[in-house]
């Protein structure tokens, strides 16, 4: 998890104690006027040092709290080393097309990893995603990197990774499909929802063009 921090630069403090010390004993500051002028100086060489030392900001990464529930610390895991991997494979393999499928694979695969964390009654609905689907393509992407990386040429190799290119589609796709049966119940529990909301309010004449008079 990526907390952004903002660190003040002191510059801008000292320039405004710079100004009100040449104030002090340049025109002075005893007299309303000398006051207001060092004040608006003080003011302006603060924005001025905003501009010459801006704020730092810096992103900084925070492990996140291990679930208390074993299983879901199992999850957890499993999700940081396959992301992890996904991320590697993608840094390795320099083809285009496949870094941006690895990189939707990625993305929608921490989804998937993410909804059943905070959802883990669905733990059940990813079982085979989780056991045969993503370590399969890990798998096979790793076989692509191995042969990529040789630099060998050969009709085995190049059909090789043509049946790995053209399979990342299809992973791509079922691996959106899968996030998206994740969320059927809760589409039930909309549609539920919105259909007793609709009854009950024709049912009070809230629907509908106005009442004649």
């Amino acid at each position: 998890m990526k907390v952004t921090k903002r660190e003040r630069s002191v510059w801008p403090v000292y320039f405004i104690a710079i100004v009100w010390v040449i104030a002090a004993f340049g025109f002075g500051i005893h007299s309303v006027l000398g006051y207001l002028s060092a004040a608006v100086f003080s003011a302006a060489a603060f924005f001025v040092g905003r501009a010459i030392f801006p704020d730092k900001i810096t992103e900084e990464e925070i492990p996140e709290p291990e679930p208390d529930d074993p299983e879901l610390a199992a999850l957890k895991k499993e999700r940081d080393r396959a992301l992890s991997e996904i991320r590697r494979l993608n840094d390795n393999i320099e083809d285009e097309e496949i870094s941006a499928q690895l990189s939707h694979i990625e993305e929608v695969t921490g989804q998937i990893f993410d909804y059943v964390l905070a959802q883990p009654e669905k733990r059940s609905a990813i079982r085979r995603f989780m056991d045969y689907y993503l370590p399969t393509t890990i798998k096979l992407l790793n076989q692509y990197d191995r042969m990529d990386s040789l630099g060998a040429q050969g009709e085995n190799i190049t059909a090789a990774k043509e049946k790995i290119r053209a399979m990342l589609a299809t992973v791509s796709d079922a691996f959106d499909k899968q996030l998206d049966s994740l969320f059927q119940d809760a589409y039930m529990d909309v549609s539920a929802e919105i259909t007793v909301l609709e009854q009950m309010m024709a049912q009070e004449g809230l629907t509908g063009g106005m009442d004649s008079r």
